[in-house]
């Protein structure tokens, strides 16, 4: 058998292992290795909770994330939680901003937002006011985005003594603007009222003039991409199709996007966001509206894609 610590001379015969030693300073260099490739780091990941929630509803989407993504910077923001999420919603939107500029200061690659129900209408309003903003991708997880009109237990906890058809009496009136819920009560029936007491919804909707809205359009547009999520067992969004944007008309039959003035008119740049297939829509039935941040298959259809 052939030596494996030997080498072959000149004319074929085996040299000792020692002449290997000898030889060394005469043969090639031996090239380096290819360094292996530096896997980019996956962007941080922002959570805003919903009405009466608190960062602990998140701990299974945490775990998913940290599964499929290790090594990914999510932080649930513990802000206004419990009752303290019926605060008035631009107070909300300014405390969640001084939260999340700093994070978005040490990710210049872009951040994810995750927005849960009532946390999703937060969110969308930090996208308008903050001008240097870098989402990348804003997930809007079953939040009432063209308003709520329906009957809940949150509703009737709240307002014991009021129905849908009447809330409106509440809602829009100044003191009715001090909860968060009639930020985004969206009654079909009294437009009118709707337009000129909305200090909230109507305002980021950019269906009341006002002055920044040439702003907050021009923000809104600098996110990579809306990724909307609702279903139709959602049993609080009402009517369900408000996660996509859709909404009732005067008669309560849903209009979807596409027919919604604020598309037609591009208030605040839902078309050109459709334009340019920076909008995705990812409905799911079967998922009750306290199981959307918590259902695995619900996570790994429509948000692990988006987290890069």
């Amino acid at each position: 058998m052939k030596s494996c610590g030997s080498m072959r001379g000149l004319r074929g015969q085996p040299l000792p292992s020692a002449w290997v030693l000898l030889l060394l300073p005469f043969l090639p260099p031996l090239l380096p290795a290819a360094p292996s490739p530096r896997r980019t780091p996956y962007k941080p990941v922002i959570v805003v909770h919903g009405l009466f929630d608190s960062s602990y509803s998140f701990r299974h989407l945490l775990e998913y994330i940290n599964e499929t993504h290790p090594g990914t910077v999510v932080t649930v923001l513990d802000l206004f939680d419990g009752r303290e999420s019926l605060r008035p919603l631009w107070e909300q939107v300014q405390g969640f901003r001084e939260a999340v500029v700093p994070i978005m200061a040490k990710a210049p690659r872009g951040v994810h937002l995750i927005c849960y129900s009532q946390g999703g209408l937060v969110c969308r309003a930090l996208l308008s006011v903050m001008d240097d903003h870098n989402v990348d991708s804003f997930i809007s997880l079953s939040s009432p985005q063209m308003g709520q009109y329906g009957d809940t237990d949150y509703l009737k906890w709240l307002f014991p003594t009021s129905m849908r058809s009447n809330l409106y009496r509440i809602c829009y009136s100044p003191w009715g603007q001090e909860f968060s819920i009639c930020n985004y009560w969206h009654d079909p029936h009294h437009d009118d009222l709707y337009l000129n007491a909305s200090s909230f919804l109507a305002l980021i909707n950019g269906e009341r003039d006002h002055p920044n809205a040439t702003a907050w359009r021009k923000n809104f547009l600098r996110v990579g991409h809306l990724v909307l999520i609702g279903g139709p067992d959602d049993g609080v969004i009402t009517p369900w199709q408000s996660s996509f944007f859709g909404f009732y008309d005067a008669n309560e039959t849903v209009l979807e996007m596409e027919e919604q003035l604020v598309y037609l008119r591009d208030s605040f740049g839902l078309k050109t966001l459709l334009a340019r297939g920076a909008i995705v829509r990812c409905p799911m039935p079967g998922i009750p509206h306290t199981a959307w941040h918590s259902n695995r298959t619900l996570y790994e259809t429509c948000i692990e894609p988006w987290l890069s």
